[in-house]
């Protein structure tokens, strides 16, 4: 990222004394695409501007050629973070890098469940846009999907979602607005994480869908809801819930997560194991609509407060992560102790052994130690 116009290059294609706020983002964001080696889309990539004359900067202080190869996703990263600045948005440009960018990148829509493209013109295109569209273009704001849902999503928040469902199962409608009714309701979760909610209504929600990676959730129920709920989608998920049971506060609180996440189980495992991770996420959110499971849940959730709630997630964490550390300190004492293993376990001499026969021989397993001599009379020699 440019944060000084300190060269005669620079100073010479866009003097800092004339600069705007919005030049001096356009020129920052040219100098990102030359020091990674991408060029903008047209005809951003040809129109004089401040974005144009950061590229042009960032080329000649960097050396790169202007057909340096892109990497599709990279490129519509750095495009996505570019359009709202061109067109005079808030752009939060401390957090929101392509690094940052990179992190939100999915391989399929979260709303329509379909495999995202990359600049084909098609609906499947991935893009990037704000989830609660009131607010900047900021880190824990943004979410990669299709073109198709990002167009019908729109300006729609929470309660605009919810209202399109209630709006198309009362008129017995399978879709309306570009989306499915089961789309429509995946949207309203989604818009759902970035909105205040009260703690009653939070709990009640089905997490039809989890929530992207690095976005910010507003109700700690929903964010304690998708704790559990990841803990299914990676091995060992069994010892991980059984620490988290354990930090439950009171015998009634843990019978109820119980029998909660008894009634969610085989909701998940009724569609199969699977080395697929979308299909494994996808079979842990549709687990969600089971009217036991979110009764259950719904249950054990209000039990708690949102106090509560951020607590067990802070103590979860840090839970997780003595787990982790325990286990990566066993990792290493066990690589550190293989080599005197081994030198302690290989045969030697005319112990070795033949093949099939155990370290030592079979004279080891024959060997008989000599007992001591026994004085006359000892009772051993009677």
């Amino acid at each position: 990222m440019a944060t000084a116009f300190s060269t005669t290059s620079n100073q010479e294609l866009f003097p800092a004394t004339t600069l705007t706020t919005h030049e001096h983002i356009g020129f920052e964001l040219g100098w990102d695409y030359a020091h990674h080696g991408m060029t903008p889309q047209a005809p951003y990539d040809l129109q004089p501007s401040s974005l144009r004359h950061g590229l042009l900067a960032g080329r000649c202080r960097l050396r790169q050629p202007h057909d340096a190869a892109q990497p599709p996703r990279a490129q519509v990263a750095a495009a996505a973070a570019a359009r709202p600045a061109l067109r005079g948005r808030s752009v939060e440009l401390v957090q929101v890098t392509p690094n940052h960018l990179q992190q939100i990148e999915v391989s399929h829509c979260p709303i329509t469940r379909m495999a995202l493209s990359t600049a084909t013109l098609e609906a499947s295109d991935a893009s990037v846009d704000r989830v609660r569209n009131d607010a900047g273009y900021a880190a824990g704001n943004l979410a990669m999907m299709s073109t198709k849902a990002n167009h019908a999503k729109a300006a729609n928040g929470f309660r605009d979602a919810l209202r399109i469902v209630r709006d198309l199962e009362a008129a017995g409608s399978p879709a309306g607005g570009g989306l499915t009714v089961p789309q429509w309701a995946r949207v309203a979760v989604l818009c759902s994480f970035v909105e205040p909610l009260t703690h009653e209504e939070a709990s009640a929600l089905p997490m039809l869908v989890l929530p992207p990676n690095r976005l910010r959730l507003f109700n700690p129920v929903q964010a304690l809801q998708a704790f559990v709920s990841r803990q299914l989608l990676t091995p060992g998920w069994s010892q991980r819930i059984a620490r988290f049971d354990a930090l439950l506060p009171g015998k009634p609180v843990r019978r109820a997560f119980q029998m909660f996440f008894h009634a969610l189980l085989p909701r998940v495992l009724e569609a199969g194991r699977t080395d697929e991770p979308m299909r494994a996420r996808w079979a842990v959110e549709d687990a969600r609509r089971n009217p036991l499971v979110m009764k259950r849940w719904t249950a054990f959730a209000r039990m708690l407060t949102p106090t509560q709630c951020e607590d067990l997630l802070s103590r979860a964490a840090a839970k997780h992560r003595h787990a982790a550390h325990r286990a990566d300190r066993h990792r290493q004492r066990h690589r550190r102790l293989e080599p005197r293993i081994a030198r302690l376990c290989a045969p030697r001499g005319a112990d070795a052994p033949h093949a099939g026969e155990p370290p030592g021989g079979l004279a080891a397993l024959t060997r008989r130690r000599a007992l001591p001599a026994v004085a006359p009379g000892h009772p051993r020699g009677t």
